[in-house]
């Protein structure tokens, strides 16, 4: 009986193990049939045919090039200006003593850098407490200017810094002088007429010229410059000073000057050149 009762349990047991084993693999076997059965009855659409889900691929994709040709290309204006000095053109109408005209000029070689120069001619007579004597003379000055202005847009106006190499030739007239009295106690000496004329005069100097134009209309240019001067060679004539130089203006300590000029301009534009954008000449310089 003990026999019999221990085969029962035996047999309960090996069959209750079979049932719960059978339970977990049964789903996984129907799906695997379900997934994998594909229906064979050609009436069934495609719709009709179950199938497994596939994750879709996915597509790289790269950024769209920027298209550099869609971008409006600025274009910068070569040419020349030419133009005049305002301030001794109207000079003469004031000071009785001053007759003189210069014409100045420039051409943009670069993007920042200009070919300058002026040309101009004097008739000065200065009024000394001890001289009174007439400078005339011509003068052309050469040189460059940078211009250190970042336009916007379509702008075209300078603010510049340069340099220029003058030379002057020129011819002084001594009209009335006046000996220096080193005790004026009784009375100041008297003024002694001359009229003695100095020919064949010539100096040359450099200069350090600031100055800025601004685009008033259509190629139209207003600016000034403030100007120091420096001289190189002054060929004076014996027992006289070159007290004034045309172009150099009065001689400070004998060899330094200033000046200024307030000018007028025309712009006469003869070709473009475009600018590239900043992106593409960065990678040009990379390369």
């Amino acid at each position: 009986m003990k026999h019999t009762l221990r085969y029962f349990f035996s047999i309960c047991l090996v069959s209750s193990l079979t049932l719960v084993q059978a339970q977990e693999t049964s789903p996984k076997g129907e799906q695997v049939k379900q997934t994998t059965a594909v229906k064979s009855d050609p009436k069934t659409t495609k719709t009709d045919q179950i199938l497994p889900e596939a994750p879709l691929p996915s597509i790289a994709t790269k950024p769209a090039a920027k298209n550099n040709d869609s971008i409006p290309v600025k274009t910068d204006r070569y040419g020349i200006r030419v133009g005049l000095d305002l301030f001794k053109l109207t000079r003469a109408l004031y000071d009785k003593d001053y007759k003189g005209i210069e014409l100045v000029g420039d051409y943009r070689l670069t993007k920042k850098y200009f070919l300058a120069a002026e040309l101009g001619n004097e008739n000065k007579t200065t009024d000394d407490d001890r001289l009174n004597f007439t400078t005339k003379g011509s003068y052309i000055k050469a040189g460059f200017d940078y211009n250190a202005y970042e336009n916007w847009l379509d702008m075209e106006n300078i603010i510049s810094i340069g340099m220029r190499y003058g030379f002057s030739t020129f011819n002084q007239q001594l009209n009335t002088y006046r000996i220096y009295n080193a005790n004026p106690y009784f009375a100041e000496t008297p003024i002694i007429s001359s009229g003695k004329n100095f020919d064949g005069l010539s100096a040359s100097w450099i200069e350090v010229v600031a100055g800025i134009k601004a685009k008033v209309f259509d190629n139209v240019f207003v600016g000034f410059s403030l100007r120091l001067n420096r001289l190189v060679t002054n060929k004076e004539p014996e027992n006289f000073s070159n007290l004034y130089i045309p172009g150099f203006n009065r001689t400070y300590d004998g060899d330094f000057g200033v000046g200024f000029n307030y000018t007028v301009t025309y712009f006469v534009p003869i070709y473009k050149k475009k600018l590239k954008p900043a992106t593409v000449a960065k990678k040009e310089e990379k390369k």
